[in-house]
């Protein structure tokens, strides 16, 4: 059955469009994290929607499992297959092209597989720009970003993917081609289908293009970095900079002193922003899209600064002087993760609780795990403003990292998660379930909310072929 099938796709295929070489598919078969690595029948890559769907239909057909893949930069290993052997990688990668950018409209019009790099620059040359970024904009694919919803440092004024969403193309699980990519801003015709394959993880079908949605471009930003006493304190000066940046603030990132030191430990030449250290700090970035509002960011950074000080809400703060600056406080940020893997194992949760529990979470949850597991060390930082913080547990000194995650580890996610569902938050802020929260999202959910996703995807791929053993 394999070889009549593998037969048939190459013929649909051709050589550039299947490949069951072992060397051709190693970098396809590990996650970015390294924690899975499975087997596959092949690797498949469609040019096009049109060859996506006869693909889809063949293995209907031949009952072959399929594994979406866009950039492999997933965090929750739902782009890996399982080590059977007989399912399907179908990479998105060929179908890379920028249909349209409306300069008029503000969208843009790509396929799956454009890199989102190439879409910031798509973009940026039409004096625009799309307001989603994070650390892999290099290999992240638009087909992946949409199955699991991401989100980054702009999620606090744009949205996640989800809202970035205009209009959508799919297959399904039966081949036929789902063309939603007309964007309308009013339409009552049932279900919105767009958002039920959003964050769906590539379970109830395989987008193959959006429309998206671009915001102006940059016409000047002003970056600020401010030391707090606690983060009750940080969440008070986000209250602040709301009220008085409105809708030019577009990045409000939160750390611990210990994320910083660990940064400037692992970056040679990194700076601490500060004089003296501070319990929490908080990066603060307010964005304009025209020059009149752009040569007021300074003045508006200032009054904001001064005010929070006269509040007692910060300590000692500073503001970029100058690009360059701003990008040296951003990439303080954007090393905590890999600085504190060089400390040693972690456990590293994806969490978000209401915006305005999020501090009374964070100060409840660390002391009581780090006196339930004596030696580890727990690290949170992120997205303060839209509820998200990355909790890291720290392994103690010495531990080894497998057999440290398959016992202490795997208990201490286990503890982390019921107590953000305690607090009526969410196991997974933006990285997916994937793999890897697959038995905790069932252990956790509502078995309603569980019900209602599994029958849709009953509904919608009866033969359970699309990225089995993943989400639900």
């Amino acid at each position: 059955m394999s070889e009549a099938f593998l037969n048939e796709a190459a013929g649909l295929l051709g050589p550039k469009g299947l490949t069951t070489d072992p060397v051709d598919m190693a970098a396809w078969l590990t996650d970015w994290r390294g924690r899975y690595t499975g087997k596959a029948l092949g690797l498949a890559s469609p040019a096009d929607a049109a060859e996506l769907s006869a693909l889809v239909r063949l293995c209907a057909k031949h009952g072959v499992p399929i594994v979406p893949q866009g950039g492999n930069s997933g965090m929750s290993g739902g782009a890996t297959p399982f080590d059977g052997g007989n399912e399907l990688i179908v990479s998105l990668r060929r179908m890379d092209r920028i249909r349209t950018v409306d300069s008029a409209a503000r969208t843009a019009t790509c396929e799956a597989g454009v890199i989102l790099q190439v879409l910031h620059e798509a973009a940026e040359a039409e004096e625009l720009r799309f307001p989603l970024s994070l650390g892999g904009k290099g290999s992240a694919t638009v087909g992946g970003l949409i199955s699991t919803n991401a989100g980054g440092t702009q999620v606090l004024r744009h949205g996640s993917m989800r809202a970035l969403v205009l209009g959508l193309e799919a297959v399904m699980a039966d081949g036929l081609v789902l063309d939603l990519l007309t964007p309308l801003k009013k339409d009552n015709r049932g279900f919105d289908l767009k958002q039920v394959l959003i964050g769906s993880e590539g379970t109830l079908g395989i987008v193959t293009a959006a429309t998206l949605k671009l915001a102006p471009a940059i016409a000047g930003r002003t970056v600020m970095w401010a030391g707090t006493a606690s983060l009750q304190d940080a969440r008070r000066l986000l209250l602040l900079a709301q009220d008085m940046a409105e809708d030019l603030l577009e990045g409000f990132e939160v750390l611990p002193q210990h994320s910083l030191e660990a940064v400037l430990d692992y970056l040679p030449d990194a700076r601490a922003p500060l004089a003296d250290p501070r319990p929490w700090h908080a990066l603060i970035e307010l964005v304009a899209g025209d020059a009149e509002t752009a040569a007021r960011l300074p003045e508006i950074a200032e009054n904001l600064l001064s005010t929070a000080f006269e509040r007692g809400l910060i300590a000692d703060a500073t503001i970029a002087a100058s690009e360059e600056q701003a990008e040296r406080l951003w990439l303080i940020r954007e090393t905590i993760s890999p600085a504190e893997r060089a400390i040693g194992p972690a456990m590293q949760h994806d969490i978000s609780v209401p915006v305005e529990r999020m501090p009374a979470f964070v100060e409840a949850a660390v002391p009581q795990l780090e006196a339930d597991w004596p030696g580890t060390r727990a690290v949170c930082f992120g997205h303060l403003g839209d509820g998200n913080v990355h909790f890291h547990v720290i392994a103690p000194p010495g531990r080894e990292r497998v057999e440290w995650e398959a016992s202490d580890g795997k208990a201490i996610s286990a503890q982390v998660h019921d107590m953000v569902t305690a607090w009526g938050g969410s196991i997974s802020a933006e990285h997916g379930i994937g793999r890897l929260k697959r038995d905790e999202l069932a252990r956790l959910t509502d078995p309603t909310m569980l019900s209602v996703m599994r029958a849709i995807k009953q509904a919608l791929d009866p033969q359970g072929l699309l990225n089995p053993g993943k989400l639900v």
